[in-house]
């Protein structure tokens, strides 16, 4: 039940995720390129190449910031101006290539000034958002599914008494699912829900006992 509903409410892919992000275009191929949804994570340095930081804004924006205030000596510090972006362009592209080929040399010469540069990457981190997307849908199929299986395939609906028993009558011979619909059972410090098959036979009483061995934990993700 949980898998049709699931074919319904399709998460987006990973690729489809990355494309919508308010990243710069250069930071979306990187990240479709590699397999990580956490820029912040500690080894991030050994995976950026001199090219990937040249390259991509935000990375060359996190280290500039991650080596910047006088931390890191004789990193180069860029000539060119906006201004001169229109009012000299040839000055401008000439003295922007010189700063790119000093810092690639630093970066390659000093690898150590790449540590570190992840902690300036939070603000376009799309790891919270990432989980958010998947823990949203997970909540989103908890209700749907229960509401599905009472709208197409429920053929009765029982509540326990006091000491836990329900009995049903004239249910037609077959193969049937005990589901649990709404709220989870307690048991303990655990919630359980339950989704366990029965085959009614015709002429024959068929008993079955729900227990913390055929039952699974509520806060455990549907399959």
């Amino acid at each position: 039940m949980a898998q049709e509903v699931a074919e319904q409410d399709i998460l987006p892919s990973r690729d489809e995720f990355i494309k919508k992000m308010k990243v710069s275009p250069e930071l979306k191929v990187w990240m479709s390129a590699h397999d990580i949804m956490d820029l912040t994570i500690p080894d991030l340095d050994k995976l950026l190449t001199p090219d990937d930081i040249l390259n991509v804004p935000e990375f060359l924006a996190a280290y500039r910031k991650s080596n910047s205030g006088g931390v890191t000596m004789g990193i180069p510090t860029p000539k060119f101006r906006a201004a001169d972006q229109e009012a000299n362009p040839d000055k401008y592209q000439k003295q922007k290539e010189e700063y790119t080929a000093a810092l690639r040399k630093f970066i390659e010469t000093h690898p150590a000034t790449v540590s570190g540069m992840e902690l300036e990457l939070e603000g376009v981190n799309p790891k919270l958002a990432w989980d958010r997307l998947h823990a949203d849908h997970r909540s989103r199929l908890a209700q749907l599914t229960p509401d599905v299986a009472q709208r197409k395939y429920l053929a009765a609906k029982l509540d326990t008494d006091l000491d836990g028993r329900a009995h049903l009558n004239g249910l037609p011979p077959g193969n049937y699912w005990i589901s649990t619909l709404g709220m989870d059972a307690a048991a303990g410090d655990r919630r359980l829900r339950w989704d366990v098959p029965v085959t009614i036979q015709a002429g024959q009483m068929t008993r079955v006992e729900l227990t913390n061995v055929n039952g699974a934990n509520a806060n455990t993700p549907m399959p």
